[in-house]
């Protein structure tokens, strides 16, 4: 078996937004799309959509375009995120924008709102990211 190496942001696997059925539709430039399709088992006992699940969709969306402006990196650990939850994320589709404002060699600062299918804003959150460089003889995931 062959490791492929992915050659965009949105070519890496995010077993974790799978695992949610949410999709990264957009990696580049220093800004980013993540979609949320909410079922039954997102939500919390008010039946909204849960916060860790609002809170991982701006995470995924602020990492990726960190990501997205150095692509030939392993990826991005979150140091910091700080979210104000607006309203209720209720049924139907929820989408995170991300954007990455100010980045070094080592460090993204970014930021990212989820909307709903309104555009009503549901959460807002802004983030540090560290970039995480290849090591040698390991491949994507190693």
């Amino acid at each position: 078996m062959s490791i492929t190496t992915p050659t965009t942001v949105t070519e890496v696997p995010i077993p974790f937004l799978a695992l949610l059925g949410a999709r990264l539709v957009k990696a580049e430039g220093g800004q980013s799309e993540v979609r949320l399709a909410v079922r039954p088992e997102h939500c919390n006992s008010w039946h909204v959509c849960h916060g860790g699940v609002l809170m991982t969709m701006l995470d995924a969306a602020m990492a990726t375009a960190a990501r997205s402006l150095h692509p030939e990196l392993r990826g991005s650990a979150t140091v910091d995120m700080t979210t104000s939850f607006v309203r209720p994320g209720e049924a139907g589709n929820l989408v995170a924008y991300g954007k990455c404002y100010h980045r070094s060699s080592t460090m993204a600062f970014c930021e990212a709102e989820v909307r709903d299918e309104e555009g009503g804003l549901v959460a807002r959150s802004s983030g540090t990211f560290k970039y995480i460089r290849k090591r040698g003889d390991q491949g994507v995931d190693g």
